[in-house]
């Protein structure tokens, strides 16, 4: 396969996948947002969006005020933002047009109908039609595209390189998820415990779609304990880290071979340390740390994916604009003290 080929596709459903995940972050933040608190915490949930997708301060270059309506449009609907659901949509259907021979007819269907309705997405039509809804309808258009992809793509390295972005743009996702909610959402700690933190953490699980699977596997009441335990270790959970990685390890074995074996052995060598590693190891270093360790990898091992097998710099503004945001020096906890400011 062509390197051209397979990092359009590669690249395609990474923006799927983002523009999925974006639309679940925003959607727990919108929820969370309606909950009677008091005025000076009103807006504090939109700073997890923010911090989740990198975008903290590319927003307050344009923003002064961190609200429900800026932050919306920024991550929702701004062209200009390369990780917003509308751009997110756009670069999908334009790597899928430069590779039409490559994919299937339905694949391009699905992908230019959600551009095409997300044109004629703006503020007036979001609000008519319900933010949750419009969510709803994102979601939808991804889980659409991974289906008929997963139905009529041939099982070449077109598909496994699909595969492969997919799996990575999702667990470097719900890394930053969980870091996030660790570290910024809680209001005060006097709430730990209490029904601001229950509801905080269920959001969280629902974001990932994790929600019924905890209730299946622990019967309790929920705990970041479990919780992080569930979405970093266990490999029975769609989009836990671990599950994600093993995906990854298992395309990449496929895909190497004698001249490229560094992918596999990064990739290799992280699901092992998830495979293996225990819950008390992970909050004896510290979640945040451990986190943003996972985020490292993931972004070299998304490096390594580049230099052997797509095209370097192609496009070089597409590929910067793609790559896994780590977290800035100091992470979501540097975030805990923007938070009680909310003008930027």
């Amino acid at each position: 396969m062509l390197s051209r080929v397979a990092s359009t596709l590669y690249w395609m459903s990474r923006y799927v996948e983002r523009a999925e995940n974006t639309a679940r972050v925003l959607d727990v933040a919108w929820r969370m947002s309606l909950l009677v608190k008091e005025p000076q915490l009103q807006n504090q949930e939109w700073f997890a969006p923010l911090n989740i997708t990198g975008s903290l301060f590319p927003f307050s270059g344009r923003h002064d005020v961190v609200c429900a309506r800026e932050v919306l449009h920024f991550m929702a609907l701004d062209p200009e933002n390369p990780s917003s659901i509308h751009a997110c949509a756009r670069q999908a259907r334009e790597n899928a047009r430069a590779v039409r021979g490559a994919i299937t007819s339905e694949m391009w269907e699905v992908l230019n109908s959600t551009w095409l309705e997300m044109q004629q997405m703006d503020e007036e039509k979001l609000r008519s039609r319900g933010i949750s809804p419009f969510f709803d309808w994102v979601k939808e258009r991804s889980h659409l595209f991974r289906g008929v992809t997963f139905g009529t793509m041939l099982r070449d390295d077109g598909y496994d390189f699909a595969r492969l972005g997919t799996h990575l743009e999702r667990a470097d996702s719900t890394a930053r998820i969980l870091d996030v909610k660790y570290h910024i959402l809680l209001p005060s700690v006097k709430d730990v415990g209490g029904a601001v933190d229950y509801y905080q953490w269920g959001a969280l699980l629902r974001s990932v779609s994790a929600f019924d699977s905890y209730r299946k596997v622990y019967r309790d009441v929920i705990t970041p304990v479990k919780v992080a335990e569930l979405l970093i270790l266990r490999d029975d959970v769609p989009r836990s880290l671990h599950a994600c990685t093993k995906e990854i390890y298992e395309i990449l074995r496929g895909l190497c071979d004698a001249s490229s074996r560094e992918p596999e052995r990064l990739a290799g060598e992280v699901n092992a340390q998830l495979r293996y590693g225990r819950t008390e190891q992970i909050m004896a270093i510290g979640l945040h740390e451990y986190l943003t360790g996972v985020l490292e990898r993931l972004s070299a091992l998304n490096e390594e994916i580049n230099k052997h097998f797509l095209v370097p710099n192609y496009p070089r503004q597409q590929q910067q604009q793609s790559a896994p945001r780590l977290m800035p020096a100091g992470g979501a906890g540097q975030a805990t003290e923007q938070a009680k400011v909310y003008t930027l």
